[in-house]
């Protein structure tokens, strides 16, 4: 069976396959859609509701989740407020290219941007008919975006996210392998994973793409450019995390132990602080943190075994994880909850 989700936690929680999901009609604007705008419901509750991604729009944070739930904190953490969203559907992925200007994709293929640093949300584009996630977005400046999602699906926005353009068929993925994640690569270019160990990466800026032998054939659900040039890490099922030095030319498979040996929970989702170390989070409450470019990994696994799907960086070496259970604040190792 073809799963496309990130995380284990989606999979369980919105009881969703690959299998399920059909793939009919074509990509539509938003002003063609024929339902009417539904809002997410406002919920005292949302914070610890399921929430998929974090990310930094400037000093603010914003976390994105179940049934169109966007939240952002300007003290760290320690309040959240929600933002007005024009859908309650569940929002994969969030992306800030500065303090003001980000946007957010989700199933239906949708996709929304803000303008005054997830306050306020607008929806740019959708695909009813189509039924499949989008579950992932970068943009390389103000103008020109991409977002990833299932059974192949490669949009790209020169113009903000006016318009949006399937260019799917630049990939040689004849079998439509589900695209889980794209990053960008220091001084290198856009790198792009998913299922089956599926790689391709651009050097154009996205005009074309180029597949990338893969060491693992299981699915990949995160990739992340480090603090060094051409260097990233892509990880996945079965805690696999894999290091390229040289744009993926080649590859060294990092293996993290545990008291009972490797590591064999999901990794879901990591970030890059400001010390240029990496956080990678995934199942079983797993934090790894690695202070020598992504060479080699500390683990600490959280009391609560929630699994987390996304993380950010906080002042004072702390960390915003977030995942089952909504909203967690931690030390950059991922221990003693932080209290507010």
């Amino acid at each position: 069976m073809r799963e496309w989700l990130r995380v284990d936690v989606r999979r369980a929680a919105l009881a969703l396959t690959a299998s399920a999901l059909v793939a009919l009609g074509t990509w539509t604007n938003t002003a063609q859609a024929a339902a009417a705008t539904e809002y997410s419901v406002e919920s005292a509750k949302a914070s610890r509701s399921l929430l998929i991604d974090a990310a930094h729009a400037g000093p603010r944070l914003v976390v994105v989740g179940d049934r169109g739930h966007i939240l952002f904190s300007d003290d760290q953490g320690k309040t959240w407020s929600q933002a007005r969203v024009p859908t309650r559907q569940l929002l994969t992925a969030v992306f800030f290219l500065d303090d003001k200007r980000g946007w957010a994709v989700g199933h239906d293929a949708q996709l929304l941007a803000t303008t005054d640093g997830g306050a306020t949300w607008n929806k740019q584009f959708e695909d009813l008919a189509r039924e499949a996630p989008l579950l992932d977005v970068r943009f390389i400046d103000a103008q020109h975006g991409f977002a990833v999602g299932a059974y192949g699906a490669l949009l790209e926005t020169t113009d903000g996210g006016q318009h949006w353009q399937d260019v799917g068929e630049r990939l040689d993925n004849p079998e439509q392998m589900h695209l889980n994640a794209i990053t960008q690569v220091k001084d290198a270019g856009l790198f792009i994973v998913g299922e089956q160990g599926s790689m391709f990466r651009s050097s154009d800026d996205g005009l074309t793409w180029t597949p990338v032998q893969s060491p693992y054939e299981g699915s990949l659900f995160g990739v992340i450019g480090t603090a060094q040039p051409r260097t990233l890490l892509a990880f996945g099922l079965r805690g696999n995390l894999l290091r390229s030095t040289d744009f993926g030319d080649s590859w060294h498979a990092i293996e993290v132990q545990t008291p009972r040996g490797p590591l064999e929970f999901g990794l879901a989702n990591a970030t890059l602080l400001g010390d240029g170390s990496l956080v990678v989070v995934g199942n079983g409450g797993s934090v790894l943190r690695s202070r020598d470019d992504g060479q080699t990994f500390s683990l600490y696994n959280r009391a609560d075994r929630l699994a987390l799907a996304g993380v950010s960086g906080l002042s004072n070496d702390r960390l915003l994880l977030v995942g089952q259970g909504g909203v967690h604040l931690a030390s950059a190792e991922g221990a003693d909850e932080v209290q507010p």
